[in-house]
């Protein structure tokens, strides 16, 4: 492998999802094959950033800022007129949607192509061209088995090229540490008050994240644990609906709308609480749940989507219908009364050292490493 072409919707300029896989890949191929030549091309970034590691000789691509309202065709002309030019060993795309781009150079050159598929993005594709591409494609790498299993059931693809690659983590940036006296403070908690913690994004057009649900099922964990506290991170404009939901509730004294939080103080609030609750329904993955494993904390997820993944089926948290407010709200009393069935949910050390083990960068970096070995076009 000499020459590589990696199609990124960006890595610099956010820290959604996609973006920070698509860092992550970049850091495990220059590691595998530091010699290759790298050409990194990016839609939305304009420059690049100390906060992402990458070789000297890597050449990153733009589109110009003052034409990214033509973002689009700029980018697919970019990346197909290289790929003709330079003619690349492989070329991978972190984001579906590109891999049209992709067939068509395929078709113009032979330029084999990998894709990769996270969750919603990878769903219910109704475009002819985009199944076309993916069908094509030379591997299609999947970050759940949920993921995975719907690809292949609702598109015609050969399930040999369709392998998984989990996300991964930075494990060093959460530690098992005591509660933050100046959290505690902050949002006049009691160092005993349990505590349930969910980070996401609250936007409306996102509200399958399972915080409604965990909301709903407060008034009954409150019966059997009545100082519980629900501490909900994150910004976006479903705010004002959930503090009517709030109010309606009459949960003012018991949940704290804390905003946005920085990446660099998150740990903090991962160590503030007792369980990290998401029962998600449409989740590709779900990073968080690998956040609040390495700080050793009681987890609980959905059990219809991505989430199983990262729980490991189960054994590593509690999985839940997340549709039913009965079972979030009875599992989280088990969880925070201690009485939960799985004794592993009180194993903060082994928790944390079982998810770096499963997905920790070691782990992914060696997959990448066997997938590119054992599965080259």
């Amino acid at each position: 492998m000499t020459k590589l072409h990696l199609w990124f919707p960006s890595i610099f300029n956010s820290k959604g999802g996609i973006q920070v896989y698509s860092s992550f890949l970049l850091q495990a191929l220059q590691n595998i094959y530091p010699k290759a030549q790298y050409d990194v091309f990016l839609k939305h970034d304009f420059q690049t950033s100390p906060d992402i590691k990458y070789l000297p000789k890597t050449r990153f691509h733009f589109v110009k800022k003052f034409l990214s309202k033509f973002s689009t065709p700029l980018f697919a002309s970019k990346i197909i007129i290289h790929g003709l030019l330079k003619s690349p060993d492989l070329v991978i795309s972190t984001h579906v949607n590109f891999a049209k781009a992709a067939h068509y150079l395929k078709r113009l050159n032979g330029t084999p192509y990998w894709v990769v598929a996270h969750g919603i993005d990878a769903w219910n594709i109704t475009d002819p061209e985009l199944q076309a591409a993916l069908e094509a494609a030379d591997r299609i790498l999947c970050v759940s088995n949920y993921t995975r299993t719907r690809l292949l059931l609702e598109q015609n693809i050969d399930q040999n090229k369709v392998l998984i690659l989990f996300n991964t983590f930075e494990p060093n940036r959460f530690k098992i540490a005591s509660k933050p006296l100046h959290l505690l403070k902050k949002y006049k908690l009691k160092p005993e008050q349990q505590v349930i913690l969910t980070v996401t994004r609250l936007s409306n057009a996102e509200g399958y994240k399972g915080y409604e649900q965990i909301l709903q099922a407060l008034p009954k964990i409150k019966q059997q644990v009545p100082d519980v506290h629900y501490i909900l991170v994150g910004k976006g404009n479903d705010i004002p609906r959930i503090e009517g939901l709030i109010a309606q509730l009459n949960l003012q004294d018991s949940v704290t709308l804390a905003g946005f939080v920085p990446d660099e103080e998150l740990h903090e609030y991962y160590n503030l609480c007792d369980v990290f609750a998401m029962p998600s329904q449409k989740e590709g993955f779900g990073i968080v749940y690998l956040e609040a494993l390495a700080s050793g904390k009681p987890t609980l997820a959905g059990n219809q989507d991505g989430s199983v993944d990262p729980l490991c089926n189960g054994e590593l948290g509690a999985l839940v219908n997340p549709c039913d407010v009965d079972e979030i709200g009875d599992t989280l009393i088990k969880i925070l009364n201690g009485t939960y069935s799985k004794s592993l949910m009180y194993q903060p050390e082994v928790l944390r050292q079982m998810v770096i083990n499963k997905f920790g960068f070691e782990r992914f970096q060696e997959v990448v490493g066997e997938l590119i070995q054992n599965h080259a076009p």
